[in-house]
This record gives C-alpha cells, structure tokens and sequence, in this order.
C-alpha cells in the first residue's frame, strides 16, 4: 500500500473516531485508499489484505468490517440468508447482484422508482429500504 491509501485509510476511520490500529489501517486503506468506493465480502477484502503482505485473520476481517458498519464507515448488503457484502458507499442506492460472478455493483438510483412502502406493524417504523436487482443472462 502506498502513502497515500495509507492516509486516506487513517483519515477515513478518524471521521468516525475509530481508533487506527495497524490492522485497521491496513484494512481502511484497502477499501478506500484509492478514492473509490467498494463493495467487499470478509473473504475478498481477507484476500486482498494476504497479497499486501499484512498478517490479519479472517475473524478479525469479519469483526473490523462489523466495527466499520456499527460506526457508519460502511453499510452491509445481505444478497441472501448466507452471503454479505460490505459497501464503502453510504448513499441510498440499490445494487445490481450478477449471479454468474456473485459480484454486487450499483445500480442507477436515478432510475429506481419506489411508489409507496407498506405501512410497519403497529409501535415500529421503517429503518431502511435495501434494493438488490439479482441479474442472470437471458435464457435462449
């Protein structure tokens, strides 16, 4: 990792006062080091952070990418009961999930349309509205 995705990590996680340790630093600077948002599983960011030569397991992955959600850094995607994806992009918008490659990417927000929502069961409000577009090719 260069100098400067070094920075920008420690200067992502101070927005959040989250305590820059060296894992931490190693992990933020990965997802936002070169100024363009991610979307990660702990498995792909535990991969990339092994080619960059850091030691961290892949629990502390799972619990540092959980830290960054608790501290609004980042926003889990849930594509299904068993696979979570990690967003460095905070913004309302949906995602677009490519079943032949498992890859999340975003969708136009300008071009989703939700009309009306249902009304939430009685003492309970809506937290959040999470969009996922699946996408397979066309069948013959």
């Amino acid at each position: 990792m260069t100098e400067i995705q070094t920075r920008r990590g420690e200067a992502w996680l101070s927005t959040a006062n989250v305590r820059p340790t060296r894992q931490r630093v190693a992990l933020a600077s990965l997802l936002v080091g070169d100024g363009h948002d991610r979307h990660v599983t702990a498995e792909s960011l535990y991969a990339a952070v092994c080619d960059a030569g850091e030691k961290v397991s892949l629990a502390t992955v799972y619990n540092t990418l959980r830290a960054f959600c608790s501290a609004g850094l980042m926003q889990e995607v849930t594509v299904d009961g068993t696979r979570s994806y990690f967003d460095t992009n905070m913004a309302d918008h949906p995602h677009f999930f490519w079943e032949s490659s498992s890859e999340l990417t975003d969708a136009p927000a300008d071009e989703l349309e939700i009309s009306r929502l249902p009304e939430p069961p009685a003492g309970m409000e809506i937290a959040s509205v999470d969009v996922v577009i699946r996408l397979r090719a066309k069948s013959s």
